[in-house]
């Protein structure tokens, strides 16, 4: 039988504040000692009262208006019971009927062409706590991140294969590393997603049971979960089964998800108003403001890019695939530019050997902006460029300057690294290479004269590539007109 399959994102991506969604404690805790980051009010403890973080909403309303939604005047904040270890106070403050944005979406490149992924809402909330299951079954719960400022971002249905679904939460990494509201670090939690999917025959217009997959925490687990999930639903109604809706999670070890409970619905929370956080009240100046504390987003700066500096469409989409990245080389190419160099040569070099070395050292543009200066690729450009060094010398030399910070021409001088465009140097090469290349030169005597690049090779060779080939050839030529 054919089947239609219907996906749904729910991401969760932490809030980039010093402090915790509604008390005063640091939210710096990926590497703090359990319970260490810890008060009354992030606790859940009796008598104590929140208050909201500014800083968290102003962020989440700069993500939303990144993802083209609308931001809402009117918000409140609710409890959602439920129970589990991590969540001391038994409820989670978070958004049910009021989220803070709204109706947006985002576009993901595929192979017919781009495709807009609709966004159902963004809504903040607080994180919860942090079990650490132990090798004898028991857990310990580490209370640090309960309370951390958190955004739940919300996809309506509409990815339809694991691929997109990884493409989609790509793309939402790329958007929330760009605008600086979230690391993008999966492997310390600031950044998960679960999946809804459902799996329906062709011709059905009702969709199929909802089912829930948790603890994904990399672009491929989200591929292989999904994937998994729904050969799994495929054969179990083939087989003539029916699908519980239910929560599953994803185990890595065995690549297969577990069901772990049945699906709650939103009545099972008992959403109320939150009594001690009186509502929000956005004014459109405070909207206005979040807009223009927006940058520039990676599609614009790369169609800028083409229109600009000529760039392909790859280069220019590799080269807005970090915010670091691109203002680095804006910065190289206006460098590059003074010295009549042109950006389609800055970008070569960047997309090649700098992030072939970045590549190596398991760094980014942002962190070698100060050793490595924008401006010296354009310097190693022009220097290749004018004759000062070769092809070969100007690796050499990229290289050096990348490793220790050295500017090209201080690189260039200290390693003997000039070109050898004449002189008693290159007659001693061109000599040496005639003396030991006996067959070449009699080939060439004898109306071959081809032979010579034979010999221009060797003088190269020999010169550790800094000869000028031209001038190589020219010195040769001299040379054997005297043999």
């Amino acid at each position: 039988m054919e089947y239609l399959v219907t996906i749904g994102l729910e991401v969760h991506a932490q809030i980039r504040t010093q402090s915790k969604m509604f008390c005063g404690c640091s939210a710096e805790v990926a590497n703090a000692a359990p319970n260490t980051h810890v008060c009354p009010t992030c606790m859940g403890l009796p008598g104590a009262l929140p208050y909201i973080n500014r800083r968290a909403v102003e962020l989440a309303a700069l993500t939303g208006l990144a993802l083209n939604c609308r931001i809402e005047h009117n918000n409140v904040i609710s409890r959602k019971n439920y129970f589990y270890p991590d969540l001391p106070s038994s409820y989670q403050r978070s958004q049910f009927d009021d989220p803070l944005c709204v109706a947006g979406w985002v576009e993901i490149a595929g192979e017919d062409g781009t495709r807009r992924i609709g966004l159902t809402r963004v809504h903040i909330e607080e994180d919860t706590g942090k079990l650490n299951h132990q090798a004898d079954g028991s857990s310990l719960v580490d209370f640090n991140r309960a309370g951390v400022p958190l955004m739940e971002i919300v996809s309506e249905p509409d990815l339809t294969s694991p691929d997109e679904a990884r493409r989609y939460f790509q793309k939402l990494q790329q958007l929330l590393r760009w605008i600086g509201v979230n690391t993008g670090n999966m492997e310390e939690g600031a950044l998960r997603c679960d999946a809804n999917v459902s799996v329906r025959p062709v011709g059905q217009k009702e969709y199929g049971a909802k089912v829930e997959i948790k603890n994904m925490n990399s672009f491929r687990a989200v591929e292989r979960a999904l994937t998994y999930e729904i050969q799994r639903q495929k054969a179990a109604l083939d087989a003539g089964e029916t699908i519980r809706q239910s929560t599953r999670g994803w185990d890595e070890a065995r690549s297969v998800t577990v069901e772990q409970r049945l699906k709650e619905g939103s009545e099972d929370y008992r959403y109320f108003p939150e009594p001690d956080i009186p509502p929000l009240r956005l004014s459109d100046e405070w909207i206005a403001a979040r807009q223009a504390e927006l940058p520039e987003l990676p599609a614009a700066r790369s169609a800028r890019f083409i229109a600009a500096y000529g760039l392909s469409a790859t280069d220019a989409e590799v080269l807005t695939a970090d915010r670091a990245d691109s203002e680095y080389f804006e910065q190289a190419v206006a460098a590059a530019q003074a010295q009549g160099v042109g950006a389609r040569d800055v970008a070569i070099w960047v997309t090649g050997e700098l992030f072939r070395l970045t590549k190596e050292t398991g760094e980014s543009l942002g962190d070698i902006h100060d050793r490595f200066k924008p401006a010296y690729v354009g310097e190693v450009i022009a220097l290749l460029a004018n004759g000062t060094i070769t092809r070969t010398s100007a690796k050499e030399v990229f290289e050096a300057s990348f490793r220790d910070g050295s500017a090209p021409a201080q690189v260039v001088h200290a390693r003997g690294l000039a070109v050898i465009g004449g002189g008693d140097a290159l007659a001693g090469l061109a000599r040496e290479a005639i003396a030991n290349n006996p067959k070449s030169v009699a080939d060439y005597k004898s109306g071959k004269v081809v032979a010579i690049k034979f010999l221009v090779g060797q003088v190269m060779k020999a010169s550790k590539g800094q000869a000028n080939p031209q001038a190589a050839q020219a010195a040769l030529e001299e040379e054997l007109g005297r043999v």
